[in-house]
């Protein structure tokens, strides 16, 4: 091989190994806060100055981590209040940020939780169902380390379940094995392929463990109340100790109850538990939804909501820093990162107790949405809506064709509508694509193979009249 053959076969090496590094996904560990937002402009259009606040608060966690032990603890979390109407990306950007980081995350509705004293959540449950999230994320990390092993002890107990241990009398013993691991490799080969998988064979059933002790001990109402009605089968369980019986399943089906029964065993609870807390304590964070609903003054003549204040000064100690006890054990919930948002159309973050305000120090503002933005949402992000109604209508063998002066009328409409009835946002642009292509959603199937183009023409013909009815426009669009 020449020289210069050499030298251009390790030129292509060495391009092939920067893409292949080029395409693998950074974690959030990784990413400096220009690489965040550039993750969240993939799905959220604008609001560039939330996502930017944004990333540097998940930046500066990463940046905590590498501090020294003395300085480390007495860094807190700056949390966060979105301010904006409904429909403009808040709570978008929150799920995007949970798929982003590996780190726990829980979205909470500020609503459901009610002050002590009353019937409902109580505000520590949220610490609670973090610390849940963040045990189900370390346990499914610990079993994909296992799953070849898992996979193997599955295969293996099937074999068992589809050979039955019999020995004929005429047989030896050597001839009896030896003919038992010709069979099961045989069948082996047959069970890799798929060809036995609607097999029926005949397996212990387990019964589940209980979870009783578990729910008791999380605290919340609704977990009490469901572990209370499964008191019955313990007790009887508790008389002549679980029971297992024989019951026949598919292949298919044994196959997903044993990969379930042998991951649980693979995985170290305790291990699993401990990773667990700590990245809850230390990485977690919780996005509180519509603040603005337990915001202002409360009085039991001005409003029917006595508890909001209350609901308030509840959550005041989980943002501040304080200790919640869970199945798992107790939560220092001291460098949790909160995050909350509202509307704030009737109140106002000022109408917030002082001390909360102080426990969120940054506020973003994010800008209501304008045709522009609406055109952009159409066609930029990649789960954009158009894209989804593409391929949903490509199941029924019918391509659908955007114009771009379509997309322009439909922002345009969006936009008025919004104007002039209730500005619900970008939701608006769901309301009305369904009406736009309603019929063609409808008789897709007897259109297989063909190519619907829409175009401006097309879209004022479904929505102008719709547009310029404001009565009907408040009920259809």
């Amino acid at each position: 091989m020449s020289e210069e053959m050499i030298v251009n076969e390790d030129k292509s090496l060495i391009a092939t190994e920067a893409q292949e590094e080029k395409a693998k996904p950074l974690s959030l560990d990784e990413m400096v806060p220009s690489q965040i937002v550039a993750e969240l402009d993939k799905y959220v259009i604008g609001q560039d100055k939330a996502k930017r606040t944004i990333a540097v608060a998940l930046r500066n966690r990463t940046r905590r981590k590498k501090l020294p032990q003395s300085i480390k603890e007495e860094v807190y979390p700056k949390n966060i209040i979105m301010i904006g109407p409904t429909g403009v990306g808040k709570t978008e950007i929150a799920r995007r940020i949970a798929r982003l980081s590996n780190a726990p995350f829980i979205k909470v509705e500020a609503t459901k939780y009610t002050e002590v004293g009353y019937v409902g959540r109580d505000v520590e449950s949220m610490v609670r169902d973090l610390m849940g999230s963040a045990v189900s994320m370390v346990r499914r990390e610990l079993a994909a380390a296992n799953e070849q092993a898992v996979r193997e002890r599955v295969e293996e107990r099937l074999l068992d379940a589809l050979i039955p241990n019999v020995k004929s009398t005429a047989t030896t013993d050597a001839q009896f094995d030896s003919a038992r691991i010709s069979a099961r490799e045989q069948i082996r080969v047959q069970l890799r392929a798929g060809l036995l998988d609607n097999t029926e064979i005949e397996i212990a059933n387990v019964p589940m463990r209980s979870k009783v002790g578990i729910e008791l001990m999380s605290g919340s109402m609704e977990d009490i109340q469901n572990a209370m009605n499964s008191l019955g089968s313990i007790f009887q369980n508790a008389q002549g100790g679980p029971r297992k019986q024989r019951r026949k399943v598919t292949v298919k089906r044994a196959r997903e109850l044993f990969t379930e029964e042998e991951t649980e065993r693979s995985v170290d609870q305790e291990k699993a538990t401990e990773i667990a807390k700590e990245r809850t304590e230390q990485m977690g964070i919780i996005f509180i939804d519509e603040i603005d609903k337990i915001a202002g003054k409360n009085s039991s003549t001005s409003s029917p909501d006595v508890s909001r204040e209350g609901v308030q000064r509840d959550i005041l100690p989980i943002v501040e820093g304080t200790k919640v006890t869970t199945k798992w054990g107790v939560i220092d919930t001291s460098h949790i990162l909160f995050i909350a948002a509202g509307a704030f159309h009737v109140s106002k973050p000022s109408d917030l107790i002082p001390e909360l305000q102080g426990r969120f120090p940054l506020r973003v503002e994010l800008d209501a949405l304008t045709a522009d933005d609406f055109y952009r949402i159409l066609k930029e992000p990649e789960n954009a809506i158009t894209l989804q109604y593409r391929e949903l209508l490509r199941t029924e063998g019918v391509e659908v064709v955007f114009g771009d002066d379509a997309l322009r009328r439909v922002s345009e409409i969006a936009a008025e509508v919004n104007s002039t009835t209730e500005n619900i946002g970008a939701r608006r642009l769901y309301t009305i694509m369904e009406t736009l292509l309603d019929e063609l959603s409808f008789k897709a199937n007897e259109m297989s193979g063909q190519t619907v183009e829409i175009t401006s023409d097309y879209v004022n013909e479904r929505l102008s009249d719709l547009v310029k009815n404001q009565d009907l426009t408040r009920y259809i669009l």
